[in-house]
């Protein structure tokens, strides 16, 4: 799931994309309605790209939760944000069986499925098919990476055992000429 550039701004309902960025502020499209306003600086902004959800072992980030809904779902929307609490819980310990219980609150529980289905229905959710192609090219790039830095320790390996030659040419320094600056005798009026 990519959700960079996707935020969520403190007293304001819904999600926001980020469009421009002005000097004091930034300008912020709605998920819901498209219509653009102004956050500033004073707003608690929270980007989706860096929230991550407690777990007993460690956190794991939104994307990760909203790319497991998506595949359950088979890319349809989920369940309601105003369902029972008893099924977004056992929802949730689906998705995500090892979430901290205890400082996972109903509300932040809510909150995901609220997003996932604004993100669905505005077609911000991108396709799992191009993340894969991403991934393997990413992995691609990763496996060229280490195969170059083996060729180069390699390379520095086999530099190192030869015994390098040191030359240096050494002149000798002659006294240098101080410049003397030129004094003018005549004056030039006018020019």
């Amino acid at each position: 799931m990519n959700l960079a550039g996707i935020i969520s701004i403190a007293g304001k309902p819904g999600l926001f994309k980020v469009v421009a960025q002005g000097k004091n502020n930034i300008i912020v499209e709605s998920l819901e309605d498209k219509k653009r306003s102004p956050a500033y600086s004073s707003d608690r902004i929270s980007a989706l790209d860096d929230i991550s959800i407690y777990t007993t072992d460690e956190d794991v980030s939104l994307k990760v939760i909203m790319k497991a809904i998506y595949d359950k779902e088979n890319g349809a929307a989920t369940i309601s944000h105003k369902d029972d609490k008893k099924k977004l819980e056992s929802y949730i310990l689906e998705i995500l069986p090892n979430y901290d219980q205890e400082r996972v609150y109903i509300s932040d529980v809510k909150k995901i499925f609220q997003w996932y289905n604004l993100l669905h229905k505005s077609g911000e959710l991108k396709l799992a098919e191009k993340e894969e192609i991403i991934d393997s090219a990413e992995n691609e790039v990763t496996k060229i990476e280490e195969k170059s830095s083996k060729k180069d320790k390699k390379a520095t390996s086999s530099a190192s055992k030869s015994k390098p030659t040191v030359s240096a040419k050494v002149t000798p320094k002659t006294t240098a000429s101080k410049k003397v600056a030129t004094v003018k005798t005549s004056t030039s009026r006018g020019k």
